[in-house]
């Protein structure tokens, strides 16, 4: 049975194993990828017993714009709706707000799709990146 938390501060251990589990390049800044937890708006987290097996964050300035830059779960977990789970509370934590935001690549873009996100008219996004996994 899959517990879903909503707890900061966060124990790093797991965490930084969640992340490193899909080769996120922010594992290997285990400090600052628990302190931006540690100062996210929301965090949801997924539990199966003491075993971290989701997590799903977002920013904000807590009264119109959100922005989900977090959501992992550990790969044996994939498919069993934890990442839907996870994304319905945070959509549900920011019903009303002007804008929910997220990027997706890859596989994630279809699950956004389904989940109720839409592309930003022509918007573009842009980074400065000091990450290897979406290259």
């Amino acid at each position: 049975m899959i517990a879903y938390k909503t707890i900061q501060p966060l124990p790093p251990d797991p965490v930084v194993a969640l992340f490193a589990s899909v080769d996120w390049s922010s594992a290997q800044k285990p400090d600052l990828l628990v302190q931006a937890l540690d100062q996210s708006h929301t965090v949801i987290t997924a539990w199966d017993g003491e075993i971290l097996v989701g997590l799903g964050s977002a920013i904000s300035d807590g009264c119109m714009v959100a922005y989900v830059p977090y959501m992992v779960v550990l790969p044996e977990y994939q498919g069993q709706g934890i990442g839907t789970e996870i994304t319905r509370r945070l959509i549900e934590r920011y019903a009303g707000f002007h804008q929910l935001a997220l990027i997706a690549d890859g596989r994630a873009v279809d699950f956004y799709k389904r989940m109720g996100f839409v592309p930003a008219g022509s918007c573009e996004a842009l980074w400065i990146y000091a990450g290897n996994e979406h290259a």
